[in-house]
């Protein structure tokens, strides 16, 4: 995966891209990253859907990403 995600990547490609931000996920609240309608939903959309800020999450996932 690219040194950067945005918010419009689905969870799914995000994992299969870069497996080691799933625990930034969970800690966030997303304990359901498996489930088939999570693998297709965009990082926005997940977050909406666990009241979080996208943008922040986002902001966390590629500064983790960067310093990896």
């Amino acid at each position: 995966m690219a040194a950067q995600i945005s918010k419009d990547v689905t969870i799914g490609k995000m994992l299969a891209d870069s497996p080691e931000v799933a625990p930034i996920l969970m800690q966030a609240g997303m304990h359901c990253l498996g489930c088939p309608s999570a693998q297709a939903e965009t990082l926005a959309e997940a977050a909406m859907v666990h009241g979080l800020d996208a943008d922040l999450l986002v902001e966390k996932i590629n500064a983790f990403l960067a310093a990896n």
